[in-house]
């Protein structure tokens, strides 16, 4: 059992719980907020939406013990929201619900909509609403409500900044910090016309990349070269891009680097396209990369930092210690669980150390040959999952 504190509707709460307990569990047993309601409990219907620290997410997939410090909302918590009361009223009048199941995680996400846009219309609305699932109305009376209230945006008082995010958010409800891309008038851009946009992106884009609330991890590797040689060639970016599977700098000026990255998950593919910016430190040998993009068929959002440092080891070859920071949001977030990531990171950072050896040691091909190929993440993830069996089995066998 762990001890936690953190505020739920206002209130201070101090509880203890088993590690594995996620907060929808939570929420309902110990707490009996059971307007929080539990659906697919895979991450993916969006019932057991919540906000947790102003941003939602789902409470199935996220741990209780994650929320240690944190605010979280319940629908029951926004009783007195002059926002929701609006929504309320609105589903009401437009006959968005019937069975009112989905409808706490629904008005929930309704309510972080219209907070992020200034302006949205059916196919906008609909595109964000993707992440909450309705096996009832159809959703023509959820899309009208939600519009009725975006059209009355224009009344409703200025609303709070949210802070650090927790959990992973439903669909492609994913936080815009930048109302450029916001305000799309709800057509969204085909894929060659967003890829267009993403290389007009400007540096100011890139200057307001947040870097709070991300997901860390640890990494280190070795390789055999000094770390004068791996540093430099850690300065020529499309040369280190060719070492990670799926990666391509597509264009490099000053400190700002625009790529993509794809992404195979079984049937599904993905390309992130975006910008970042690269900060180094030549007398520590030190280097920081942050950046963000998006998959315009998705509509998931990635952003991330990478910091790595380089010293020398004992037999004269490279340390590289690694810190990996990231949050990915919209309708493929829900790959994004912690154990898993912290194991697909693991196999990524072994392949990224073997390339990058053998291109440190000529071996590799030339770093400008042919097309990236893309991440299998389907096929790490199967692997990992396969050796975690192997492990329980040999657990199990050694205890008979």
């Amino acid at each position: 059992m762990r001890q936690i504190t953190l505020t739920v509707n206002g209130r201070p709460v101090t509880a203890q719980v088993e590690p594995r307990t996620h907060l929808a569990d939570f929420l309902r047993e110990q707490l009996a907020l059971t307007g929080t309601h539990l659906g697919c409990e895979h991450g993916v219907c969006g019932a057991c939406t919540v906000a947790i620290n102003g941003e939602i997410a789902r409470s199935c997939i996220t741990y209780a013990v994650q929320c240690d410090g944190a605010e979280v909302t319940t629908i029951e918590g926004f009783d007195d929201d002059a926002l929701m009361a609006r929504l309320r009223g609105a589903f009401t009048a437009k006959h968005g619900l019937q069975c009112g199941y989905c409808t706490p995680g629904m008005l929930i996400a309704a309510r972080d909509l219209v907070r992020r846009f200034e302006q949205a219309d059916d196919r906008l609305i609909r595109e964000e609403m993707s992440g909450n699932l309705c096996r009832c109305t159809g959703y023509m009376g959820i899309a009208a409500a939600i519009g009725q209230v975006m059209a009355e945006r224009a009344e409703l008082s200025a609303l709070p900044a949210s802070q650090a995010t927790v959990g992973p958010a439903p669909g492609p409800a994913a936080r815009v910090t930048d109302q450029r891309a916001a305000t799309t008038a709800g057509a969204p851009l085909r894929e060659p016309e967003a890829r267009a946009a993403a290389s007009a992106a400007s540096t100011e884009d890139v200057e307001e990349i947040s870097i709070s609330g991300l997901t860390t991890l640890q990494q280190s590797f070795t390789v055999d070269h000094s770390p004068a040689e791996v540093w430099d060639f850690l300065g020529d970016l499309k040369r280190v891009a060719r070492c990670m599977p799926g990666a391509a700098i597509t264009k490099v000026s000053g400190d700002r680097l625009e790529g993509e990255i794809h992404v195979k998950l079984g049937p599904i593919s993905a390309a992130f396209t975006g910008q970042g910016r690269v900060t180094r430190d030549d007398a520590a040998r030190r280097a920081t990369i942050v950046g963000q993009g998006r998959d315009t068929r998705s509509g998931s959002r990635a952003r991330g930092r990478v910091v790595y440092s380089l010293q020398e080891d004992a037999d004269g070859g490279t340390r590289v210690e690694v810190e990996v920071g990231y949050a990915l949001a919209g309708a493929l977030a829900h790959f994004g669980r912690g154990g898993i990531v912290t194991d697909l990171t693991n196999r990524l950072t072994q392949a990224f150390a073997e390339n990058l050896e053998r291109r440190l040691s000529g071996e590799g091909p030339p770093a400008d040959e042919g097309e990236p190929k893309a991440l299998d993440a389907g096929g790490l993830v199967w692997s990992v999952l396969w050796q975690r069996i192997v492990a329980m089995l040999r657990h199990l066998l050694g205890r008979r």
